[in-house]
């Protein structure tokens, strides 16, 4: 009948044995399982928070970003606004300068022209002045003395007139 006793079952042992390890894992569960419980749901929490930063700097990064594409497109159309400004000045500079040469030229040759047509004036003036001179000499060794020097003259000044006049008419 030994046999039957290592086979038999003792039920305050097993009902001991299952308060036992009710015990121990009550015990397990109040020291062990709620700090480790606790730990993870603080390092979890860490986790989440340190996410949510992160989105938070990857927003603020965006946002920076298009704030920084938005004034440098800004200073694009600045760059280019000043830039047309600056060549339209210098076009009204360039044309101002342009018509202030060509205004002085046109002075230059107005006055080239006037003092041509004074040294032309003057030169006909000097040549009419010589023929007289000349001719009054002639005429006054031709004729010996028969006209005054005074009528002479008065006579060659009007006819070198017409001949000046009908040069002038033909040119």
């Amino acid at each position: 009948m030994q046999s039957s006793e290592v086979i038999s079952i003792n039920i305050w042992q097993i009902i001991i044995s299952l308060l036992n390890l009710l015990i121990l894992f009550l015990i397990f569960k109040k020291l062990l399982f709620a700090p480790v419980k606790k730990v993870l749901a603080d390092r979890q929490k860490l986790i989440d928070d340190k996410f949510d930063d992160a989105e938070k700097a990857r927003q603020s990064a965006d946002e920076a970003k298009k704030n920084y594409e938005a004034k440098l497109s800004a200073a694009d159309d600045e760059a280019q606004s000043i830039i047309k400004t600056a060549k339209a000045k210098a076009q009204k500079k360039s044309n101002k300068i342009v018509g202030s040469a060509k205004e002085k030229a046109d002075d230059i040759i107005r006055q080239a022209k006037t003092d041509a047509e004074l040294e032309k004036k003057k030169a006909q003036g000097d040549v009419r002045h010589e023929i007289t001179e000349v001719s009054a000499l002639l005429a006054e060794k031709l004729l010996e003395r028969e006209i005054n020097t005074a009528d002479h003259r008065n006579y060659i000044d009007s006819f070198i007139d017409k001949i000046g006049e009908n040069n002038d008419a033909s040119s």
